[in-house]
């Protein structure tokens, strides 16, 4: 069978875009269908960035492929973000902005990839649920979501509604914290190759159009670094403060110090709540009572009052905090010595946030 242009749409007809639950076709998202000879060439247009495009290019190539063996449909999609033009006066309540509940808005950094900054930041939103508190978690590691398999979501994905016309994501609940992240939207092991606007605007739906409801503190997870992602966070969220983790080596203290430098700079002023050191000791568990600096002593501690800020809590390396991390259980819910560090964690960021 020889492809047309009809029988190409009539077979995209057939892929869903999990998001809004409309086919491809239908949603508006395919444009511009052609066959030359054999070869299909097509474009998809999207009205913002997506994270879920890369998974529907993968389908479109699959299914025309099979139809049609010879078509070389890889590397004749097209991607297109094309804004929506504004109404010429549109009504203030245009933009859904979810964060209208939220109370306050803690960033969790670090200046070092590796320091187990999203082990804390879970760990920390499920203590803080545990106390009676009222949280979500924004996984706003683009280029690394590991949320969704630190709680056993890897197979969510969220589900949408409308209310008042507006679009709406509703976050997947689990161990009573909201959790949103561009993990439950993109396949597992398939990279997102975009640049810095795309991460931005993926970032400012996965925010701000989700339903978050009532909440106490909304943790933003951020990536490693002080980049282009962390600016526009801290420019566009209005942040109440934010903690930093840090592993006790010297290494990561130097990193750690540009990242608390960052929110106390004159042109960004957010208030850092406090240090986490992580990692700072290890404890076999057949030896409870023993401790081994493997990574140095007190480095976190010395970088907290060199800097005039609160070591909040010190994390021990233990097995039970990998374990916890592959299962999908966060090691918060359990009873254990790393737990009990994980509730005065969030004991101390309660106090600080009067919640």
């Amino acid at each position: 069978m020889e492809p047309t242009p009809a029988t190409v749409e009539q077979l995209l007809r057939n892929i869903l875009h999990p998001a809004s639950g409309k086919d491809i076709v239908t949603a508006g998202l395919v444009e511009n269908i052609r066959v030359d000879g054999k070869k299909i060439h097509l474009r998809l247009v999207f009205p913002q960035p997506d994270p879920l495009a890369a998974q529907l290019k993968k389908e479109i190539e699959t299914i025309l492929s099979a139809t049609f063996p010879d078509a070389g449909i890889k590397g004749n999609i097209m991607e297109l973000i094309r804004d929506k033009k504004p109404a010429a006066k549109p009504p203030a309540t245009t933009e859904y902005n979810g964060l209208t509940e939220v109370k306050n808005i803690l960033a969790v950094a670090s200046g070092k990839g590796g320091v187990g900054k999203s082990t804390v930041a879970v760990n920390l939103a499920v203590a803080l649920a545990a106390m009676g508190c009222r949280v979500g978690l924004a996984d706003a590691d683009i280029y690394g979501p590991s949320v969704p398999k630190m709680i056993a979501a890897e197979n969510e994905q969220p589900l949408m509604q409308q209310s008042g016309g507006k679009e709406q994501i509703l976050p997947v609940e689990r161990y009573g914290v909201k959790w949103m992240s561009v993990g439950f939207f993109v396949p597992s092991g398939q990279p997102l190759i975009w640049r810095g606007p795309m991460t931005t605007g993926a970032l400012r739906q996965l925010v701000r159009q989700a339903a978050w409801g009532a909440l106490d503190v909304l943790l933003i997870d951020l990536p490693p670094g002080t980049g282009d992602i962390h600016l526009n966070i801290i420019h566009e969220l209005p942040l109440t403060g934010a903690i930093v983790v840090s592993t006790p080596q010297a290494l990561a203290l130097a990193d750690v110090e540009k990242g608390v430098n960052m929110f106390l700079n004159k042109n960004v002023r957010v208030n850092v709540l406090g240090i986490v050191e992580n990692m700072a000791w290890f404890t076999p568990a057949e030896l409870p009572q023993n401790r081994y600096y493997l990574f140095g002593k007190g480095g976190a501690k010395a970088l907290a009052q060199k800097m005039r800020l609160p070591l909040l809590a010190q994390i021990p390396l233990v097995q039970s905090i990998c374990d916890s991390g592959d299962s999908g259980i966060p090691v918060a819910l359990l009873d254990t010595p790393a737990s009990a560090a994980f509730r005065q964690l969030a004991s101390a960021v309660k106090a600080d946030l009067r919640i």
